[in-house]
Parts: C-alpha cells; sequence; structure tokens
C-alpha cells in the first residue's frame, strides 16, 4: 500500500464542520497522524493564513517549523513558525481597482484579502454571521476609495453571493478585466475567488512539494469544491467529503461517506494511512 507523507486539506466544508470547527473525530485522527505515522498535515485554503492560526491551536501545529500552511488558494505558502513567508503572489493594485470598478455595479458583496486584514465591501448579514463563526478579523469598507491598499499587497478579490448562478454569469463579462492576468474559482457556494494569474492550489501544492522534496504521489489533497480542483489532480490520491460538489466527486479517487459535519477526514486517514 502506497506510503503517504503529506495531507493538503481544504478547511471550509472541508474538515471544518458548520459551526466552523474542527470535529473531535478528525481532530483525533489527525493528530494520531502526525504524531504515530509522521503524516504532514498542510491547511490547503482559500482563507488566509492569519485567519487559520486557530485552527492550527487546535491540532497542535501553530508556530511549529517544518509545519505549512498553502493560503489564499495557492497565492501564499508559509512555515508555522513566526508565519514564515515562502511564496507570495498578490494582484497589481491597478487589477484590484479594476475588478472592484467592474463589481460595483453588480449586486454581489467585494471581499479584498490583504495579509493581515479582509475588507468588506456590502457585507451583509449572512456573511457577517459566517466570518464571525470563522473568527475571522475583517473591517467593513463603505466607498471603493481603494487608495489605502496602494502599497498593501491584496492576495485576491472575493465576490460574494449567495447565487451561484449569478456568479457564474459574471466570469465572461468580467473577463476583459481578467484574461490572461487573473484566474478565477469558486468555493462554499458563495464566492467567485480572483487571484493573480497561474495562482491555485495546484501550483500551491507543485510549489511544497518541491519545498520537502516530497514526490507529489506521496500527497492526498482533499477538497470539495471548484477551487480545489487543480490540488486534486496534482495529489497522488484526491479524495473529498461526501457533501463535495460533484464536479469534484466525479475526479476523486475515494468519496468519504462522512461529510464535513461527521468526520469524513478521519475517515479518510484512517482507510488510506492508518492501515
Amino acid at each position: 500500500m502506497q506510503q503517504y507523507k503529506v495531507l493538503a486539506c481544504d478547511m471550509d466544508e472541508t474538515l471544518l464542520n458548520d459551526d466552523h470547527y474542527i470535529t473531535e473525530n478528525n481532530q483525533n485522527a489527525i493528530k494520531k497522524a502526525c504524531s504515530e505515522y509522521n503524516l504532514k498535515f498542510v491547511p490547503a485554503t482559500g482563507r488566509g493564513y492569519m485567519t487559520v492560526q486557530r485552527e492550527l491551536g487546535w491540532l497542535n501545529l501553530n508556530n511549529k517549523p517544518n509545519e505549512f500552511v498553502i493560503s489564499y488558494n495557492g497565492g501564499a505558502i508559509t512555515e508555522n513558525k513566526d508565519n514564515r513567508q515562502l511564496f507570495f503572489k498578490a494582484l497589481p493594485y491597478e487589477k484590484v481597482c479594476e475588478i472592484a470598478d467592474f463589481a460595483k455595479d453588480y449586486d454581489v458583496g467585494i471581499h479584498f484579502y490583504t495579509v493581515d486584514m479582509i475588507y468588506v465591501y456590502r457585507l451583509n448579514e449572512d456573511e457577517r454571521r459566517r466570518k464571525d463563526g470563522q473568527g475571522a478579523i475583517y473591517t467593513e469598507i463603505f466607498d471603493l476609495n481603494l487608495s489605502f491598499l496602494k502599497n498593501t499587497p491584496v492576495a485576491k478579490v472575493l465576490l460574494q453571493k449567495v447565487d451561484m448562478p449569478y456568479l457564474y454569469s459574471l466570469e465572461t463579462k468580467i473577463a476583459p478585466i481578467t484574461d490572461g492576468c487573473c484566474s478565477i474559482t469558486y468555493s462554499s457556494g458563495r464566492f467567485m475567488e480572483i487571484n493573480a494569474a497561474e495562482v491555485n492550489k495546484g501550483h500551491g501544492l507543485v510549489l511544497l512539494s518541491k519545498l520537502l522534496d516530497i514526490p507529489l504521489s506521496q500527497f492526498i489533497a482533499a477538497g470539495d469544491s471548484k477551487n480545489d480542483i487543480p490540488m486534486l489532480k496534482k495529489a497522488g490520491l484526491a479524495v473529498c467529503p461526501s457533501n463535495a460538489i460533484d464536479e469534484v466527486k466525479q475526479i476523486c479517487d475515494y468519496v468519504a461517506k462522512a461529510d464535513h459535519n461527521e468526520g469524513a477526514i478521519a475517515e479518510i486517514l484512517e482507510k488510506f494511512v492508518f492501515q
């Protein structure tokens, strides 16, 4: 049986339950995999790395050397010790402004992700509850004068609406701004995510593989949404919880019986690592 050395795992709707916590069985299984099987557990998330510190603490991985996070959909790789940046690719400021100018004319919230803050324009109450439940640090803004971001790297811009067909319909409309210079993907049934060109979780996985000198064939990747697909395609073993979208399930080697509320990651580790 293949010995896997790294589990790159999406956070929201894969590892975390609907209350934004790691279930007890997932926590116990990950700690066992790390301590007894020498498996590296690497969050691979669309969030910024500063927004997963709580979760790293639950897993005893925060501020640890030689432990890593892939964040901003592959836009950054950091070592957990002192959150040391190993790779970071931001959107050009001018492109951030173009995206904002486009999005202001549509019925979407607009989120700007910097290293240590999320700036949110048109924050609705549903999204506010979600951010608060995640323990996210964010600042609500009420106009789109973004001059305060001119010298602050922006890792990604999100367009938010709980209506995925509406978000999908914007992709062709925004194409004159984004084609050739941005990556677009979708997550959590509510986000269009816009990163710099060639940024995706799959590219992040390749960079981490080179950094660790561990072949991708020894990586497990777990995810549930469109933004996870590039990573799932790169890993030696692609897995997902039962709540994953159909497009993800179709490319996975294994679909867990459990969903994100029931401890799908524990099930996956039991099947592919502990045995």
